[in-house]
């Protein structure tokens, strides 16, 4: 079914409630606006980044932090 929804001047849009239902989207969460191009937009919302997996992770990569290994994978 078709939601609606209108433009303020500062560009903002409410989000009908259905839809951010079926996004599983709340306040603060980030959305990801595409186009394709027959131009149709697609909205995603974002898993926000997991910080301290990041960091955790960040260690064991500097075993592959060689310019060897940026010359070896340079094309990939």
């Amino acid at each position: 079914m078709p939601q609606y929804a209108k433009m303020s001047t500062k560009g903002q849009v409410t989000i009908p409630a259905d839809i951010r239902r079926a996004l599983n989207v709340s306040q603060g969460d980030t959305l990801v606006w595409e186009t394709t191009s027959q131009g149709q937009v697609i909205v995603k919302r974002v898993e926000p980044l997991d910080l301290d997996y990041l960091a955790a992770m960040s260690g064991t990569l500097s075993e592959w932090n060689s310019v060897e290994d940026d010359e070896a994978f340079r094309d990939l």
